[in-house]
């Protein structure tokens, strides 16, 4: 039996071209045999816990938050994903430790930002992901009160930087590598090339 090709994403949970482009993984994972490691990257790092509002991070940027909304919604619902108007944006750093220690709170994480404009920063807000897919309120608040992954998502970060990730989402494959919200074919080329090298 072929050894899994790895494929390594990185991405954070208020990233949409991040969300976008879970769908596609999905689909390579049922077209070829990979391993995924979704390891996690600091896109806004010193957001507070509160939140900040988008009009606030895209400041000074000539920046059309309407336009950017309309045209990413399109592309959404064209994955068959929900995408509704937010006003902020939160701090993630949270999220992706509780997403470390229980991969099944990946996708709902998405969901609960970018479909429902929830503060994923906020704890209380974090068990009840936790809970709604079967995760005990205990074990959810022990990881995000303890910070038992703090050490794992701390390495995510440094792995990014090593790499020379600087945006997300990010794929490698072998010793191949795609920053963006590529299209389903050019990922399963990455797929395709980095199979046939070893890292």
């Amino acid at each position: 039996m072929p050894t899994p090709i790895k494929l390594e994403v990185f991405t954070d949970f208020v990233c949409p071209w991040c969300y976008l482009s879970t769908p596609r993984v999905a689909r390579l994972s049922q077209e070829f045999e990979i391993d995924v490691h979704w390891v996690y990257f600091p896109l806004h790092p010193d957001t507070p816990k509160e939140g900040l509002l988008l009009s606030e991070l895209f400041a000074g940027r000539n920046f059309d938050l309407e336009a950017a909304h309309a045209r990413l919604k399109g592309m959404m619902t064209a994955e068959g994903l929900q995408f509704n108007q937010r006003t902020h944006t939160f701090n993630s750093r949270l999220a992706q430790e509780l997403a470390k220690a229980f991969d099944a709170v990946r996708d709902p994480l998405y969901k609960a930002y970018f479909e429902q404009a929830r503060n994923i920063g906020d704890v209380e807000v974090l068990v009840d992901i936790a809970k709604s897919v079967g995760i005990s309120e205990k074990a959810a608040r022990t990881v995000l009160t303890e910070r038992i992954f703090e050490d794992a998502v701390d390495a995510d970060w440094e792995k990014a930087r090593r790499y020379g990730i600087t945006g997300v989402p990010s794929f490698v494959a072998g010793k191949q590598k795609l920053t963006g919200a590529q299209p389903y074919e050019v990922l399963k080329q990455l797929v395709i090339q980095g199979g046939s090298h070893d890292r």
